[in-house]
């Protein structure tokens, strides 16, 4: 069983994601959870805040180990899924960021986008174990003046619906929040 959270910054979405590796380890001996993390740090501050979500997701959720990937997330998935072990995915919104507006090389295209998005459908359809996938909903505002902007608003909106197809849970994260979007919440 797959899931998709989505919601607002700061609504929930990852401490969400969290007790639900948090509950997989508790369930059964020999679970494991694994998160996936797709953050680059370009600034000081990025940085900063990545150190911090390490130390309190290692607080919060201690056997929650974590993996750094920033760009390679279908291969990732594909290779870290196991029967025995959940994935966090944290999230789809930074991982879209490095592909279509990375902080080096060219930005990828619409097919290129269009190809990553199918391999990451292929490697949830293909995946042995569990996957929670964690993504920032910022399409529900008025269209942003820049061509870049509205480029990537609709990018993240079609990865999310072919994300949501692929899963057989979608929550939306209101102020901390659950609301079941497709299947039990």
């Amino acid at each position: 069983m797959h899931e998709l959270i989505l919601g607002g910054q700061k609504s929930g979405k990852s401490r969400t994601a969290e007790a639900r590796a948090a509950a997989w380890l508790q369930a059964a001996p020999g679970h494991e959870a694994t998160l996936l993390a797709t953050a680059l740090a370009g600034d000081d501050e990025m940085d900063r805040r990545i150190q911090r979500h390490r130390e309190e997701r290692a607080a919060r959720v201690p056997g929650l180990a974590t993996v750094e990937v920033p760009q390679a997330l279908p291969e990732a998935v594909q290779q870290l899924a196991t029967p025995q072990r959940l994935l966090v995915v944290d999230c789809l919104t930074l991982w879209l960021t490095q592909l279509a507006m990375p902080l080096h090389g060219p930005a990828a295209d619409e097919a290129a986008l269009a190809a990553q998005r199918s391999a990451l459908c292929r490697a949830l359809a293909q995946a042995a174990g569990p996957v929670v996938l964690v993504s920032n909903e910022i399409g529900l505002g008025v269209a942003p003046m820049s061509r870049e902007a509205r480029r990537f608003i609709d990018a993240l909106g079609l990865l999310h619906q072919a994300v949501g197809a692929a899963c057989s849970r979608v929550t939306l994260m209101v102020a901390g929040c659950e609301l079941a979007v497709k299947g039990r919440a």
